[in-house]
């Protein structure tokens, strides 16, 4: 492991680094963030990140390339009733729960468990009561590479338990970055016919879920993901599945085909970053729709949505779920 320094709050950050054939990844302890992703012939990261640690801690954008939860996206008004029990939680975006909490995994220094040349595990343990979540629950992660037949992946396999029955919905938030400065060159594709209308904070309307035909969230053919202002689920089912691909993204001399088993998935076209630029690697600027978001999950407020897909995981029971971003030529 290689040491990257110490954090503002004292913690001291470690990284792996990972290689299969043309593909180089590096992964940090902090948050199980993939810092940096390269494939030999490309020649600008394939991912947003910080060459400085402490920087994904001061940046308001704190989840780039990090595993989040222990519930990714959002859950309304803090609040979830469960065993006949009201847990409030950490209300960390308005009144909402995002991600977890302000003390979600995304900040959180992940263990190492096993290390080879291609892959790393990492574990994290999350307390009973922390950020309001009732059960102790533990995580657990492989990030792994392959490159064969011309075809390059990352895949992210996750799996918890718990003590009591909670909430758990962790997912991979990688910001994108096929063809930073040119958005319209770039080609979107979800393989789903069903999408959750949100509100102003973000939240499921009560009728969602709703068809995607004839609305801006139809790209059930391919089509440029322009200046879409994209950061919703798309529903590819009522249960989690098998490993089957559900979207993709093109630009001129790269194609990312995104395969997963989760029940939906969040697509967030970084459209809230600055116009000027969100700085990250030495020369990568990513502007609003330069780097997209494809977050494998269960659907958000699902603890609040009897009729969502159920998101909790119960003692004795494993919660899995596996990602995989395949990278090869248009």
């Amino acid at each position: 492991m290689i040491d990257m320094g110490q954090l503002p709050d004292g913690r001291r950050v470690q990284a792996v680094d990972l290689q299969a054939g043309r593909l180089r990844a590096r992964v940090l302890t902090l948050g199980a963030i993939v810092q940096d992703l390269r494939l030999d012939g490309i020649d600008h990261p394939l991912v947003l990140g910080y060459p400085d640690p402490a920087a994904y801690l001061s940046d308001p954008f704190i989840h780039v390339g990090a595993l989040v939860g222990r519930f990714a996206n959002r859950i309304a008004g803090a609040r979830i009733r469960l065993s006949g029990r009201v847990h409030d939680l950490d209300a960390n975006e308005g009144p909402n729960c995002l991600h977890g909490g302000s003390a979600g995994a995304s900040v959180r220094l992940w263990r190492v468990t096993q290390a080879a040349p291609d892959a790393v595990t990492m574990a994290l343990d999350f307390a009973d009561g922390e950020m309001g979540f009732p059960g102790a629950m533990q995580a657990v992660a492989t990030l792994s590479l392959m490159d064969q037949d011309g075809t390059a992946a990352l895949t992210v396999a996750l799996q918890a338990t718990a003590t009591r029955p909670t909430p758990c919905n962790l997912t991979h938030h990688g910001y994108w970055t096929l063809s930073p400065d040119a958005a319209t060159d770039q080609v979107l594709q979800i393989d789903a016919d069903r999408y959750l209308p949100v509100d102003q904070a973000l939240i499921p309307l009560p009728d969602a879920p709703a068809p995607v035909a004839g609305t801006r969230f139809d790209f059930r053919q391919p089509r440029p993901l322009g200046d879409a202002g994209l950061d919703h689920c798309w529903c590819l089912s009522d249960s989690h599945g098998p490993l089957r691909p559900v979207a993709s993204l093109t630009a001129p001399d790269l194609r990312l085909r995104v395969l997963t088993t989760a029940p939906g998935l969040q697509v967030y076209d970084g459209g809230h970053f600055p116009h000027g630029g969100l700085p990250g690697h030495p020369g990568q600027i990513a502007r609003p729709q330069g780097a997209v978001a494809f977050e494998a999950q269960e659907w958000p407020d699902a603890p609040n949505r009897p009729d969502f897909p159920p998101a909790i995981l119960r003692p004795g029971t494993v919660w899995r779920t596996e990602t995989r971003y395949l990278l090869d030529r248009p």
